[in-house]
C-alpha cells in the first residue's frame, strides 16, 4: 500500500488506536491531520508522526460541536489541499452499569461523541471527498457493533448506530467515487480497554485477560494490528469494498466463547 501524496484525517488521533493510525499513515507515505480533544496528547503524536519524515497538522476539537467539526475539515483542507482518507475515530466507553441504573447524563455524553461525532464527521468529511471525486471512510465500531455487552448501554447503542451509518453512508455514495466501511475493533490493549477492565473485574491485568479470552486468539489485540486493516480500507487494494464492518478481534465474533481462565 502505498499512500505518497495523499492526506489522511483522524480523529481521536491521541489515543491508542487513533495515534497507531496515524503513524501507520505517515509509515505509508501519507500528510496526515490530527484531531483530539487532547492538546498535549496531539502534539506528541505529531511529533512521532514527523519523526518518520512525513508532515503532521493538528486541531484541537471536541467532535460533538458542528462547528468545531467543520472548522477541523476546514483546517485540514486549508493545510493539505484535499482530504483522501478520513478515520473518523474519537469515541469514548461511558460508565458500567445495568441500564435500570445508568446514568442519563453518561447517555447523552456517549451518544454525543460516539454517535453525532461520528455523523458530524460524515456530514461535513463527505462533501470535500464528494466534490474531489474521490476518498475513503473508515468509522470506529466495535464488537458491540454485533453483541450484547452488558452494563454497557450507551456504547453498545452507539456502535450498532454507527454500523447502520456506515451502510447508508456507503449506500449514498458508492457511485460517486466515495467508499465508506467500518472497523470493529475486539479487545484491544487500549487505555479503554484497561479502563473497562478495571471497572468489570477491580483489576486492569485479570479483567484485560478474562476479557481477551472470549476470542480464539486468547490475547488482547495491538492498536498497530487495528492500524493495519483501516490503512487496507482506505488503500487501493480496497477499492471494491462498501458498506463493512470488518471485525479485528481475534476471532470473537465467529465463534463461541473460550472458556475463561481460572
Amino acid at each position: 500500500m502505498d499512500f505518497t501524496g495523499r492526506v489522511a484525517l483522524i480523529t481521536g488521533a491521541a489515543g491508542g488506536i487513533g495515534g497507531a493510525a496515524a503513524e501507520r499513515f505517515a509509515a505509508l507515505g501519507a500528510d496526515v491531520h490530527l484531531v483530539d480533544v487532547d492538546e498535549d496528547g496531539l502534539a506528541r503524536r505529531a511529533e512521532a508522526v514527523a519523526a518518520t519524515g512525513r508532515r503532521a497538522t493538528t486541531s484541537t476539537a471536541d467532535v460533538t460541536r458542528s462547528a468545531d467539526v467543520r472548522g477541523y475539515v476546514a483546517d485540514a483542507v486549508r493545510e493539505h489541499g484535499r482530504i483522501d482518507a478520513f478515520f473518523n475515530n474519537a469515541g469514548i466507553e461511558g460508565p458500567v452499569a445495568p441500564i435500570a441504573e445508568y446514568p442519563e447524563e453518561a447517555w447523552a455524553q456517549v451518544l454525543a461523541v460516539n454517535l453525532t461525532g461520528v455523523f458530524l464527521g460524515l456530514r461535513h468529511v463527505l462533501p470535500v471527498m464528494l466534490e474531489q471525486g474521490s476518498g475513503a471512510i473508515v468509522n470506529t465500531g466495535s464488537l458491540a457493533s454485533e453483541r450484547g455487552l452488558p452494563g454497557t448501554s450507551a456504547y453498545n447503542a452507539t456502535k450498532h448506530a454507527v454500523l447502520g451509518l456506515t451502510r447508508t453512508a456507503a449506500a449514498e455514495v458508492a457511485g460517486r467515487g466515495v467508499r465508506v466501511n467500518a472497523v470493529l475493533p475486539g479487545m484491544i490493549d487500549t487505555r479503554m480497554l484497561r479502563a473497562l477492565a478495571e471497572t468489570m473485574a477491580g483489576d486492569a491485568e485479570r479483567g484485560v485477560a478474562l476479557m481477551s479470552a472470549n476470542a480464539p486468539a486468547a490475547r488482547p489485540g495491538d492498536p498497530d494490528e487495528v492500524a493495519a486493516v483501516v490503512a487496507f480500507l482506505c488503500s487501493d487494494d480496497a477499492t471494491f469494498v462498501h458498506g463493512a464492518g470488518w471485525p479485528v478481534d481475534g476471532g470473537a465474533l465467529a465463534t463461541m466463547a473460550n472458556p475463561a481462565p481460572e
